[in-house]
């Protein structure tokens, strides 16, 4: 008896949630979207809009700093990208820019007149010494190249020194910074000749032993001629100096090359003395110059004291 009114009421319950149910669907759809589903929806969306709200508050700075993160990971690597395309380019600007600098001094070297129109052969330097005393250098070019001992070495804007070792491919060129290599020169602006030679030092040191005339700070000083070329730009007087009671003169003179900056030479070949011009054209002076030497002094009038080159010279410019 109990189990049929507890099956009683369960079946009426279930029967009237049908029916009401029934009868709200009906309504809805009577009504054209405005009706009790649509209320429901409606109270619900205003219930639960506060709390929607409220988590998307919460919820947007989080979303926010992880988007922020992730785009600061993505502008990292373009950054970084953009820095490497920045070094790539100022690389091939400097490269460009070396090129564009070593073809304009090529360019001048091969425009490069040299007195008499002698014959030459371009080359490059390929090395210095072991140390800064040394004063030599290396070039490319040798006796394949028609290259010998005691040639002159230039470049455009004057003397460099001469050729003092010479192999097939490659010669050692002794500068006329060292105290072993002397040149006779002229002063252009008093047409009086006298030797200058290196001193271990940026500048050369110039004696005169007959002067009549002071060597005046900035005239310029051009080879003589015997062993290198007549009219080779030496340097400038930086001292005015004169000739004392009769025991000559002494100054110095400020070399026209940049030593530390030699690149493109040309080394003159097949010089000869017989072909030098005289004095007065190398001067540009009608007053007859004396270029002999004192025979007192006991010096070598002109070019390297010391020609034949240490044993061990071949080795170090093989290396």
């Amino acid at each position: 008896m109990q189990s049929f009114q507890r099956f009683d009421r369960s079946t009426t319950l279930t029967i009237v949630l049908i029916v009401v149910a029934f009868m709200l669907a009906t309504f809805d759809v009577r009504s054209e979207g405005g009706g009790v589903g649509t209320t429901m929806r409606e109270g619900a969306q205003t219930l639960f809009s506060p709390m929607q709200d409220l988590a998307s508050a919460v919820t947007r700075p989080v979303v926010g700093f992880i988007d922020a993160l992730s785009d600061i990971a993505s502008l990292r690597e373009e950054n970084d990208a953009l820095r490497q395309e920045n070094e790539d380019l100022k690389s091939q600007v400097a490269q460009s820019d070396s090129l564009q600098a070593e073809l304009e001094h090529l360019m001048e070297i091969n425009d490069l007149e040299l007195p008499g129109d002698l014959a030459n052969v371009v080359a490059r330097i390929a090395s210095a010494g072991s140390s800064s005393f040394d004063h030599v250098r290396y070039i490319d070019k040798g006796s394949d190249d028609g290259i010998s001992i005691g040639d002159a070495v230039v470049d455009e804007q004057g003397l460099i020194g001469r050729v003092d070792l010479v192999l097939d491919d490659r010669a050692r060129v002794r500068l006329i910074l060292d105290p072993n290599v002397e040149v006779a020169i002229l002063d252009k602006s008093t047409s009086q000749a006298g030797l200058v030679r290196g001193d271990n030092d940026k500048d050369l040191v110039l004696r005169m032993h007959s002067a009549d005339e002071p060597a005046r700070e900035g005239s310029v000083i051009v080879t003589a001629g015997s062993r290198f070329p007549p009219g080779i730009l030496v340097g400038t007087i930086t001292e005015t100096a004169a000739d004392d009671a009769g025991f000559g003169l002494v100054t110095r003179v400020e070399p026209a090359v940049n030593f530390s900056r030699l690149d493109y030479v040309k080394v003159i070949v097949g010089y000869s003395p017989l072909d030098a011009p005289s004095a007065e054209e190398i001067v540009q002076d009608d007053t007859p110059v004396d270029t002999t030497e004192d025979p007192s002094d006991g010096e070598p009038a002109d070019g390297d004291t010391t020609t034949e080159a240490p044993d061990d010279a071949e080795a170090e410019v093989a290396e």
